[in-house]
């Protein structure tokens, strides 16, 4: 089965959304934790830039076959993370384009076969490889989702 049409154009351009999102502000406030407890605007943008690269790692393990099982991401666990909280926005955002390119190439370019070998996901269970991008793309997603609920609280903010 192919990568539907919804797959491919949110695999091209969904990371796009980032720099919309994020116009206007400075890093500053970006990395201003509105939340004690919660990450910054930053810190997500950091993370959906450092999963990337696990996920490309990913790809390439179930390309290789046996269902091979991953546990579940944790950022805070990811050495990468905390590096790219060091980078700048700009290059951020340039990393995070670069390997999309890439991921969008490597999905693009398989075949049916090859889309439907499995990874085991630790509590997801048994996903395809169609499945794994849908799943990575409903992650970035909910990582804009509230990357825009805390750019609201700093828009507010600044109008108080």
């Amino acid at each position: 089965m192919p990568l539907s049409e919804s797959i491919l154009g949110r695999l091209k351009h969904q990371h796009e959304t980032i720099s919309e999102l994020i116009s206007g502000f400075s890093e500053e406030q970006l990395k201003n934790r509105v939340n004690p407890e919660k990450w910054s605007a930053f810190e997500n943008i950091a993370h959906l830039s450092a999963y990337q690269p696990t996920f490309i790692d990913r790809v390439a393990l179930i390309l290789k076959g046996g269902q091979p099982l991953f546990e579940r991401y944790v950022a805070e666990n990811d050495p990468l993370f905390y590096k790219y909280l060091q980078k700048p926005l700009p290059e951020l955002l340039n990393i995070t384009s670069g390997d999309r390119s890439f991921i969008f190439d490597t999905l693009q370019g398989l075949t049916d076969e090859q889309l439907s070998l499995k990874g085991l996901h630790s509590k997801y269970g048994a996903l395809t490889l169609t499945q794994w991008a849908d799943l990575f793309l409903l992650h970035e997603a909910h990582h804009l989702w509230t990357t825009l609920q805390l750019i609201s609280i700093l828009h507010v903010s600044a109008q108080e």
